[in-house]
């Protein structure tokens, strides 16, 4: 047997329903939609959630919390995984990408002071902690924000 050969059992495949197709068919003139009412309009019936006129559930519910929609979503590295890196005397988020440190970069790279760098680089980021910045400096390094 061959994929070409496959097809549906007999009978199992129903056909659709054709209505509005004039009186003979058996579902013409009302279209199987009975005489006026909600159900008989276009786009009549109930919406999503609808419960008969009770308080719908998502309105009987507490809210709580609160969203920021003006956070900003850093992706956090610190010096210790900077310290990994070798061979590179320029560490931008490219580079982190590259060497698998971060997944993406979501509105920038924050570096922070977990840890210690001993040779001198170049790092570009968005922010740098003070603490971070003092110790890339006193590495003989530089903490460039882009």
């Amino acid at each position: 047997m061959r994929i070409e050969d496959l097809k549906p059992a007999d009978g199992c495949r129903k056909k659709n329903k054709r209505v509005g197709r004039g009186i003979g068919s058996g579902h013409g003139k009302t279209s199987c939609k009975g005489h006026k009412g909600q159900k008989a309009r276009s786009g009549g019936g109930k919406g999503a959630g609808f419960e008969g006129g009770q308080m719908p559930l998502q309105r009987r519910i507490p809210k709580r919390g609160f969203k920021n929609y003006f956070v900003k979503e850093y992706a956090v590295i610190n010096l210790k995984d900077l310290a990994k890196i070798e061979g590179v005397d320029v560490i931008t988020p490219e580079v982190l990408i590259d060497r698998g440190i971060i997944k993406k970069v979501r509105d920038g790279v924050k570096v922070l002071s977990n840890g210690e760098i001993k040779r001198p680089v170049t790092i570009k980021a968005k922010i740098f902690s003070a603490a971070a910045a003092a110790k890339i400096a006193a590495a003989g390094g530089k903490a460039e924000t882009i």
